[in-house]
Order: structure tokens, then C-alpha cells, then sequence
């Protein structure tokens, strides 16, 4: 079994991981950082210490109605993507271990064709 980073859990919630295959098991906010660990194969685990975390990634639809997934850019190790039912919740928990102006939106499919038109003119 894997030790936990965390001493305090703040939020304990069903989520997939978008690394490689999805794999389905449990996303942890805590004090140390953010974790997830798969139900099927305990090998299989992301620990990510607040200390690395870059950005945190939301992509927003529907004026912030829905959020169907998020992503963890480390300052090292790349950015690592997530979704859960609960997706505000677990910002919200995350929100507490990382700064605002950290917390971040996707662009949208307008915006990054919008930028490729930008790029092709000049």
C-alpha cells in the first residue's frame, strides 16, 4: 500500500485519471497536496506535493454551469488531467493551497482558432 502525502484530507471524491488509459479511483485534496490513487491497482498513483503545482486548469462551459474536466500543471513533471462529479468542490478545496491568479480557464474552441487565424496573419 502507498503512504499518503497528506496528514489533514480536506475532500475525498470518485474521479479518472486521463493519463495514458483512464483509469477510475479516488482524487484526495489535503494538506501536502493533491492525489489520486486508482481503485483497481495500488501501484498506480499521482501525488503532487502544492509546492510543485503551476497552474491548476479548468476547462468552463456553459458560463460556468458545467466543468467537465480539470488539469494539474506541475513545474517539473508536465500537467496531469482529471475529472470528478464534483468538480467544484474540488477547486474550491484547492483553491485553499493555491492562489487565485493560479486557478486558471481552458480555452475554448473559439478562442484557439481565433489564435491560429492571429498567428497565420502575421
Amino acid at each position: 500500500m502507498v503512504q499518503s502525502l497528506n496528514t489533514k484530507v480536506d475532500l475525498v471524491v470518485n474521479g479518472t485519471s486521463y493519463q495514458g488509459l483512464n483509469s477510475y479511483g479516488k482524487i484526495m485534496v489535503g494538506d501536502k497536496g493533491f492525489e489520486y490513487y486508482n481503485n483497481r491497482n495500488t501501484t498506480d498513483y499521482i501525488q503532487i506535493p502544492w509546492e510543485e503545482v503551476d497552474y491548476v486548469i479548468a476547462s468552463v462551459m456553459f458560463k460556468g454551469k458545467y466543468i467537465p474536466r480539470y488539469a494539474v500543471q506541475t513545474k517539473r513533471n508536465g500537467t496531469y488531467s482529471f475529472s470528478s462529479k464534483e468538480p467544484k468542490k474540488v477547486l474550491r478545496a484547492v483553491n485553499k493551497y493555491v492562489p487565485s491568479d493560479r486557478l486558471v480557464r481552458s480555452l475554448t474552441l473559439m478562442d484557439t482558432i481565433k489564435r491560429a487565424f492571429k498567428r497565420k496573419n502575421k
